[in-house]
């Protein structure tokens, strides 16, 4: 079993951030540009993660298009995040994109 849980919620056609890829990669991924699209970005994330933390964190997609868990309900009626929606062991994180750095600075703080 996993230490740490990460949850990325969205749709199937989301974006992975607010803001478009450039040749920046402020994300910290690169196999998902130029696609922009959350599920390519979730994929590249579970890749890096896999590498750097082995079987002590995994990676989740919870897709919204046809259903939602009650979780998300909860989470989304009380704090309307903006999808992405990014939890760490069912936390709502302030991060909002799928960045490689900002959620490994969150799985950190959850080792600990």
């Amino acid at each position: 079993m996993a230490d740490v849980t990460v949850e990325i919620v969205g749709l199937s056609e989301s974006e992975c951030g607010p803001f478009p890829c450039d040749e920046t990669r402020s994300c910290g991924l690169e196999v998902c540009y130029p696609s922009n699209r959350m599920i390519d970005a979730v994929s590249a994330l579970r890749d890096e993660l896999e590498r750097e933390y082995g079987d002590r964190v995994e990676i989740l997609m919870t897709l919204i298009d046809e259903a939602m868990p009650e979780h998300v309900r909860a989470i989304i009626e009380e704090r309307h995040p903006p999808i992405p929606i990014v939890l760490v062991n069912g936390r709502v994180t302030s991060i909002g994109r799928i960045s490689l750095d900002l959620i490994k600075e969150e799985i950190e703080y959850a080792l600990k």
